[in-house]
Order: C-alpha cells, then sequence, then structure tokens
C-alpha cells in the first residue's frame, strides 16, 4: 500500500498538468470560434437593405433655335490712305525762279493748268527769236532754189535737148535748201519748247506735299522742286488672307472692268475727334502672296476724296490710317447661330428630339463676336447648346431650360444653368 500512494500521486498531477496545458491552448480556439458563429448568426438575423437603381441626371443646358437667313459676308481689315498718283516736281530747264504760286507750299491746292513755278525766260525768248530768223532765211534760200529750179526745167522743155542731169535742174540744190528750212523750223520748235518750259505747269487738280525751292533760287534741269499728287483717287491698300479672299469672291490678279466691278468698301476713321466714313471699291488685287505675312494686298479706291468724295467736308487724307469693311458674296439660305454656340474647330453641340445631345460638325463660312454663318452640318429650327457643358459626349441625357415639364422642374433647371454659368 505504501507503494501504491506516489503512483497515485503523479498520476493526479500528470492529469492536472494535462487539463492546464488543454486550457491553455484550446481556449484561444474556442473563443475565435464563438466570435465567427456569433457574427454569422447576427448577419443572418440582421434585415437586408433595400436595393436602389442608379438614376442618371440629366445636364441643364440652355439652347437656341438655329435661323435661316440669306446674308452677305464681309471681311474688316485695315490700311494707309495714298494718293494714286504722286510724283516729285521738277523743271526740264535751269535758270533762276523768277515767280512761285502762292498755291505752292506745304497743304496747298492747286488746279490743273495752274502755274506752280516760273523761271526766268529772257535768254530762252532771245532763243526763240535766233530760231525764228533762221527759219525766215531757210525760207528765202529754198524759195529761191525752188525758183531756179523751175527755171531749169522750162529751158530744158523749151529747148528740148533732153531731160537734163539732176545738177542742171537745181535738184541737188532745192534738197538742200529744203532741208535746211526743215532743221531751222525744228530749232525754232525746240526753242519755243524750252521757254515754255520755264514755266512749271500744274499737271493735275492736286495738293502739295512738299516744298523745296523758293523765290530767287538757280535750278538746274531735273532739280527736285518739291512733291505734288493728285486728288483725283486716293488708294488704300488692304492686306487679306487666303480664306478672307474667298469670302470677298476675289482671285489673285483680279482687275476691276466694266463688266466685273469690284467689291464695295466703306472706310472708317477718327479725325479731328469725330468719325468719319468714305465710301469707296476695289479695283485689283495684287499677283503674290507676302512671304512674310501670307498676305495678299487688295487696293481699294476712293473718288474725288476732297470733293464729292469726303464725308461733309472732311477728306479721305493721304496718310490717313483706316478701317475697311469689304462687301463679300451672298449666300442664300445660310444658317446662323451665336457664337457661344461654337466648340472648338468647326462643332456645335446639337440637342436631339430625345432630349439628347449630338457633337456635330458644321462648315463655317464666317463668324465674329456675335454670331457664325453654317453653310452645311445644321438645318434651321434644329436646337443647339449655348451654355457650358462638362464633359460632352454624343447620347448624353441633356436637360432644356424652359422646355417640357412642369413649371418647378422648369425652374430648377434655370436655375442649375444659371449656377453653371
Amino acid at each position: 500500500m505504501g507503494d501504491g500512494l506516489p503512483f497515485r500521486k503523479n498520476r493526479a498531477r500528470d492529469i492536472g498538468l494535462l487539463v492546464r496545458r488543454l486550457v491553455v491552448f484550446a481556449l484561444p480556439a474556442i473563443v475565435i470560434v464563438g466570435a465567427v458563429g456569433g457574427n454569422l448568426v447576427l448577419g443572418a438575423l440582421k434585415e437586408k437593405p433595400e436595393t436602389k437603381e442608379d438614376v442618371v441626371k440629366a445636364t441643364p443646358v440652355v439652347v437656341v433655335e438655329a435661323q435661316n437667313d440669306d446674308v452677305r459676308l464681309s471681311v474688316t481689315t485695315q490700311g494707309e490712305a495714298n494718293p494714286r498718283t504722286q510724283i516729285n516736281l521738277a523743271p526740264y530747264v535751269g535758270g533762276q525762279i523768277e515767280f512761285v504760286s502762292p498755291d505752292f507750299i506745304e497743304g496747298g491746292a492747286f488746279a490743273e493748268g495752274d502755274v506752280l513755278i516760273r523761271i526766268k525766260d529772257d535768254e530762252y525768248k532771245y532763243r526763240v527769236t535766233q530760231a525764228r530768223s533762221a527759219v525766215a532765211q531757210a525760207k528765202s534760200r529754198y524759195a529761191t532754189e525752188k525758183a531756179e529750179a523751175e527755171a531749169a526745167q522750162r529751158d530744158f522743155d523749151e529747148l528740148k535737148i533732153g531731160e537734163g542731169s539732176d545738177l542742171a535742174l537745181r535738184k541737188p540744190q532745192l534738197a538742200e535748201a529744203a532741208a535746211m528750212l526743215a532743221s531751222a523750223k525744228a530749232s525754232l520748235g525746240e526753242a519755243e519748247l524750252q521757254l515754255s518750259r520755264t514755266k512749271i505747269v500744274a499737271p493735275f487738280n492736286g495738293r502739295v506735299s512738299r516744298k523745296l525751292a523758293d523765290l530767287g533760287e538757280f535750278v538746274s534741269p531735273g532739280a527736285a522742286l518739291g512733291d505734288i499728287f493728285s486728288t483725283d483717287v486716293m488708294e488704300i491698300e488692304l492686306p487679306l488672307t487666303d480664306e478672307e479672299l474667298g469670302q470677298l469672291g476675289l482671285s489673285i490678279g483680279f482687275r476691276e472692268d466694266a463688266d466685273n466691278l469690284g467689291p464695295n468698301v466703306t472706310l472708317n476713321a477718327i479725325v479731328a475727334g469725330a468719325p468719319r466714313v468714305w465710301s469707296g471699291r476695289v479695283v485689283r488685287t495684287d499677283n503674290s502672296f507676302d512671304k512674310t505675312t501670307r498676305t495678299l494686298s487688295v487696293y481699294a479706291e476712293v473718288e474725288d476724296p476732297y470733293g464729292e468724295g469726303s464725308d461733309a467736308g472732311t477728306p479721305l487724307a493721304a496718310g490717313l490710317f483706316v478701317t475697311a469693311t469689304i462687301d463679300g458674296r451672298a449666300i442664300d439660305d445660310a444658317v446662323t447661330v451665336p457664337r457661344s454656340a461654337m466648340r472648338g474647330d468647326g462643332q456645335v453641340f446639337v440637342v436631339r428630339d430625345d432630349n439628347t445631345l449630338e457633337i456635330r460638325d458644321v462648315v463655317v463660312a464666317k463668324s465674329d463676336r456675335n454670331h457664325v454663318i453654317v453653310t452645311a452640318g445644321l438645318e434651321p429650327s434644329e436646337r443647339v447648346i449655348t451654355s457650358p457643358v462638362r464633359g460632352a459626349a454624343t447620347g448624353m441625357k441633356v436637360a432644356v431650360a424652359g422646355g417640357d415639364g412642369d413649371d418647378d422642374d422648369k425652374t430648377k433647371v434655370a436655375d442649375r444653368t444659371a449656377t453653371q454659368n
């Protein structure tokens, strides 16, 4: 019995150790299993949430209807007015200036045929007198030779001794006298021409832009006396792009004629603080493009800019910088939309009948700050969007401000659109 007691104590101790080890290792597993099981039970007992379908909200937009209209294109550009005819005034003959017209001064006006400057002509008058004397002598000699030649011919005819030689009939002498007479007359004509050229006469109606000589000065032939220009026509060079040429219907090397008149031009400028307007016409275009600006020059003319072509007495003066509006070609049944309807280069957003958006490519003939003229890709009365649209794509649902629906819906759409703008 004494041997059995230690054995039972050891066995009890081993069982106790085994129980403690089972508790240490099994308890965490029991806790985890319990937690998972509890969650599953709670999940099964929890009510399921209601499911909702995603609703795509329509994007609010503002639209206008495309309008049908007959339009005329126009192009606006700028240029400087210059006289079509401008020359340097110079004398044919030299001498001392003895007369200067009171109108020959910067800004002075003159008429065709007015004497602007006169050179002292005493010397030239003497030459005319000498030339006339030489003509008179040559005429006398020619008359004498002619009489002698006729007499010689009669003598041969009466004596009937043959025809006679040219020398005997004085034909060489008569020819020489005739040549001398012609030379004398030519010298007289030259002397008279030189005398007439002592007067510097205005070749046209015009104005003086610069005066370079005055009374008492000695001038040589060809010396500069001043600059004058004609007031019959004022010319304005206007640069245009190739696209603008197409809008005007003009071609390279265009020349106006009776059967093909150029387009009308309206010219505007501020003169002495007041707006002024003149009317002209394009008469020709250049033959080549400028290599630097890639533009082609067209030339407009205003007739009688200091007279009937003026604006209430204000002339289109030389050197004035003007804005030109040129009438272009007419387009029948064009479609017009506001400038705000354009998206990028040649696109508009159209609202289809089912209130979905369509990105449409269009052909633009002309656009300005307010309107766009479309010649293809858009029909009259189609609705185009003028308000901003983010992430636009064909098929996008839109809500038109002021469209179908009750008044509350209309007000809400309009308010949202105004907020986006």
